[in-house]
């Protein structure tokens, strides 16, 4: 492997939803009976970009929407935690959207993208944050509003340290 520049750093980022409903693993029922299951049903998400740097330091930003506004707005979050950045990606339609090539290739001073081979979530580590995150906010705990669970993943993730092996993923 090549080694980077003086001053640039290894991330790699991925995105992920949370939903605000409740999720049914198992139910007791009597048997030959018609089991009742109630749910919110409200459907609402919320929006979480992550990012890992191979030194530990981590970045999680939670949004309205994903798509290439919000995430140029990550990006930009993404160099001030960062700096100079090698970021490792999907091909999501947010990151290959026109106004974000234009942004990469505007600010190649800085970042340079390098895109995860296709179907291949187990290269980011990020998605087992994402793992990690949704079995412990959401687990078996149903929020009384949409406002608690968002806090409850602000929460988690702010104070959350996954300590991932990085280079392991990316060197499978």
């Amino acid at each position: 492997m090549s080694t980077l520049p003086k001053g640039w750093v290894v991330v790699c980022e991925d995105e992920s939803i949370f939903i605000y409903d409740s999720i049914v693993r198992a139910i007791w029922a009597r048997k030959g009976s018609k089991p009742i299951v109630l749910k919110i049903g409200s459907h609402r998400k919320t929006y979480v970009f992550g990012a890992m740097c191979i030194d530990g330091r981590q970045l999680f930003r939670q949004t309205e929407a994903i798509n290439g506004e919000a995430f140029i707005r990550f990006l930009k979050a993404i160099k001030r935690k960062f700096g100079k950045t090698v970021l490792f990606l999907d091909r999501a339609p947010w990151h290959i959207a026109e106004p974000v090539e234009k942004y990469f290739a505007k600010n190649r001073n800085w970042i340079l993208p390098v895109w995860f081979p296709r179907c291949s979530p187990e290269f980011n580590p990020v998605e087992e944050c994402w793992r990690q995150s949704k079995d412990s906010v959401l687990g078996n705990t149903v929020y009384a509003t949409f406002e608690e669970l968002k806090h409850e993943i602000s929460e988690y993730l702010r104070t959350k340290r996954f300590r991932l092996k990085i280079i392991k993923y990316l060197c499978q």
